[in-house]
């Protein structure tokens, strides 16, 4: 049977199979080769045993100067001592308590190679019975072959396997492998200077020189960004193959009576955006295009202009909304904004003017009937809702356009769900208040055409943005009379906490970032225990799912809960006189409601919330924002917090609150950068450089762990672009890939965590 890239992996190399399994998860093939090595040793180069790690695994190159065999103590039999030197003056020594086999090789003079966990006996750097090669072995007993005549790899540890072992196994594999199927076309991979799929792998792995090892890298990151582009383009090619019903802009429709009702005029970058949907709505295919703009830059007054585009032509649209909050701010914002237009067939309504409902799991039964009679007659033009959206229950007349606001909080069978209750596949607009780096538009959001809103509205006020650290108590006592003062200037702040909290939960220590001089807790300074729901450990992250029923947990100071800091606002003397309510996601529906109307209309003066307000909650008045524990969010996190404030005709403010992490010394350098410029799209571009591969493709994205192996968006652009352009000519050409079935294999290997994040809309 021959071997390929699915062939388990104990088929090859016997039992060392489970324990690459059991510590590395690696059960096939093409799982070992794609453990790629982290760094290479040259062994014509010495590096200087001075500079190795205690307690860790390393391979070291040198020299033996000294064997000597000397008689145990404790024990009967004979130990074998090598003194291993560097060109550098450095020493290690071999210690062997079977001598036998190892004293004939190991003689004054061999070159050798060795790997093991390094000790320290009497001050001298030691390796207990480690592997080893000899180079040049005159008797040919060595394992290891492979370490002779190029550069050593040195992979990660594998507990209980010896990197010696490791590169062993790997060469049987390689030598049980004649061909591999190449993923890559033959014309892209020649046209390119790429090696074939083998050949790549056996450089990587078994390098003579530098160079070698860097082609190889290249050609599996190639391979990689190309298989993405592939997937996406083949996703767009069914989706354009899909039959939508056009639905053409109508003069002196609900769309023109809209336009006259603003108060502003849409901007230069709006009406360009507005043209490019409208151009995409009157197509026989559904159009899918990812929004993208700075919070405040009216993407919200774009979708509203696009939905009523649908139902002058005859349509419904429903707008998918991440949280109850937001679904029911939408409702609100949305029926304000048109008027009459929102009250057709009512007393005062326009003649040919639409309906807009709500739709929430939270609902009381007789609303909620009225809502889904609503939207499956048709009097509803316009359908807001939540993930009660997609139930059974929830019939629509004629769906002719989703937009999904927050892309990255819904996952794929929810927005097919949604698109199942439309006879023919609707339009689709995705909205998000996070800017994208090119990298991750074309690789995450590849198969969907990108308009981007740059520039603010006229009007909008300038955020400034402060970081205030916690060992500054008099600038943290600061930071809460400006609150108080920012309050009776007629302002509403918000303080965002990592945490929700008990509310049992002790009372702050003195000296915390709230202010100094509260009770101490009965826990003293340490952490406390972790919340029931406080499942998200991100340090760089924050809070990624949205905060809206989730703390953010981890190592580090105490973390500051919501009802701890409400408690200790309405105590302290400079805020304890002002209005304050408590918003997060353990309040029912009907409690957050509650809060966001009193907080919009004024009634409240300070919102101590999770970020359950982070996207789209919009009060004019709310000037001033603090965070709290601010180096627990992530860059992008914090940016679109902050745009939040200043929405209003008044400049807004921002302090980043920070206790410092000692687990994190980056972490007050990157709230500085959040400090230093208001540009999403430079922030984003930093925190694509700062977070995990995964944190931007994988957990948050789908559920699921990243699928990138060898890619990293943050530097391959040049790459991506290349390997965007190839695979979307090579898909067209060949949109089953009949000539091309390597490449099929690859798209169907794919699993279902991979999928999900590369099926957009």
């Amino acid at each position: 049977m021959g071997v390929d890239l699915d062939t388990r992996l104990r088929t090859v190399v016997g039992a060392g199979a489970k324990r690459l399994e059991d510590a590395r998860g690696l059960r096939t093939v093409a799982d070992l080769l794609n453990f790629l090595p982290r760094t290479y040793l040259d062994p014509a180069r010495s590096t200087s045993f001075r500079e190795i790690p205690h307690g860790e695994d390393v391979v070291v190159v040198g020299t033996v100067t000294e064997a000597v065999l000397h008689q145990m103590r404790a024990r009967k039999g004979r130990m074998l001592v090598v003194t291993v030197s560097d060109e550098f003056g450095g020493r290690i020594k071999l210690t062997f308590f079977k001598p036998f086999g190892h004293q004939d090789r190991l003689v004054p003079g061999a070159r050798v190679v060795c790997s093991g966990q390094v000790g320290t006996y009497k001050e001298t750097l030691q390796l207990t019975h480690p592997d080893y090669a000899v180079l040049d072995d005159p008797t040919g007993k060595s394992s290891g072959g492979w370490l002779l005549g190029g550069l050593v790899p040195v992979y990660p540890a594998t507990p209980r396997l010896s990197p010696i072992v490791h590169g062993d196994l790997l060469d049987l594999v390689l030598h049980a492998l004649t061909d591999l199927p190449d993923p890559l076309p033959e014309d892209v991979r020649v046209g390119k200077g790429l090696p074939d799929l083998l050949e790549a792998y056996t450089l990587v792995h078994r390098p003579r020189t530098e160079a070698d090892h860097r082609r190889a890298r290249w050609r599996l990151k190639y391979q990689e960004a190309f298989v993405i582009q592939a997937a996406l383009a083949r996703a767009r090619l069914a989706s354009d193959a899909t039959p939508a019903v056009p639905r053409t802009p109508v003069p002196g429709g609900l769309v023109d009576a809209l336009l006259d009702r603003l108060p502003f005029e849409l901007t230069a970058g709006q009406r360009a955006v507005l043209q490019e949907i409208h151009d995409d709505l009157r197509r026989d295919v559904p159009m899918h295009r990812l929004l993208q703009g700075e919070v405040g830059s009216g993407k919200t007054v774009l979708a509203l202009l696009a939905m009523l585009t649908v139902v002058d032509a005859g349509g419904q649209a429903a707008l998918l909304a991440p949280t109850e909050v937001l679904a029911s701010q939408h409702h609100r914002g949305i029926t304000a904004m048109l008027g009459p237009i929102a009250e057709g067939g009512m007393l005062g309504g326009m003649d040919n003017g639409t309906r807009v409902a709500l739709l929430t799991g939270s609902q009381a039964a007789a609303e909620r009937r009225k809502a889904l009679l609503a939207a499956a007659s048709g009097e509803a033009g316009i359908v807001i809702g939540t993930h009660a959206l997609i139930q059974d229950t929830v019939q629509l007349a004629e769906l002719g356009l989703v937009v999904v606001d927050e892309q990255h909080r819904f996952g794929v069978e929810q927005r097919d769900a949604l698109r199942a209750k439309a006879a023919l596949a609707p339009h689709v607009l995705v909205m998000t208040a996070t800017p994208i780096p090119r990298t991750v538009a074309m690789t995450v959001y590849g198969d969907m055409t990108t308009s981007t809103l740059r520039e603010l509205p006229r009007g909008r006020q300038p955020i400034t943005t402060h970081v205030v650290t916690g060992e500054k108590e008099r600038w943290v006592g600061r930071a809460w009379v400006r609150v108080a003062e920012e309050v009776r200037g007629g302002g509403q702040v918000y303080v965002v906490c990592p945490r929700i909290g008990a509310e049992d939960d002790p009372d702050l220590p003195a000296g915390s970032t709230v202010g100094p001089g509260l009770p101490m807790s009965p826990r003293g300074q340490g952490a406390p225990a972790p919340d029931a729901d406080a499942t998200v450990p991100a340090v760089e992250d924050g809070p990624a799912a949205g905060g809206d029923d989730e703390d953010v947990a981890g190592p580090g100071p105490q973390l500051h809960g919501v009802h701890q800091v409400a408690r200790a606002l309405r105590a302290l003397p400079a805020t304890r006189d002002l209005r304050l309510e408590e918003l997060h996601g353990r309040m029912t529906s009907e409690e957050k409601d509650r809060v966001m109307r009193a907080f919009s209309a004024g009634e409240v003066d300070v919102l101590v919330s999770t970020t359950v307000i982070e996207v789209g909650v919009d009060v004019p008045d709310a000037t001033t924002m603090v965070v709290l524990d601010a180096d627990r969010f992530g860059i992008s996190q914090l940016h679109q917090l902050r745009g939040r404030v200043g929405r209003g005709g008044r400049p807004g403010l921002c302090l980043l609150v920070t206790q410092g992490h000692e687990g994190d010394p980056g972490a007050v350098e990157r709230l500085q950068q959040v400090a230093a410029t208001t540009d999403g799209f430079e922030l984003a571009r930093l925190d694509l450089e700062t977070r995990r591969e995964g944190d931007v493709l994988g957990a948050t994205q789908s559920g699921g762990r990243s699928g990138l192996r060898f890619l990293r968006l943050a530097r391959d652009e040049d790459l991506i672009v290349e390997a965007h352009e190839a695979a979307w000519a090579t898909v067209e050409a060949d949109p089953d890939l009949v000539t091309l079935p390597a490449l099929r294999r690859e798209l169907d290997r794919l699993d279902a965590e991979r999928a999900a994040f590369l099926e957009r809309g």
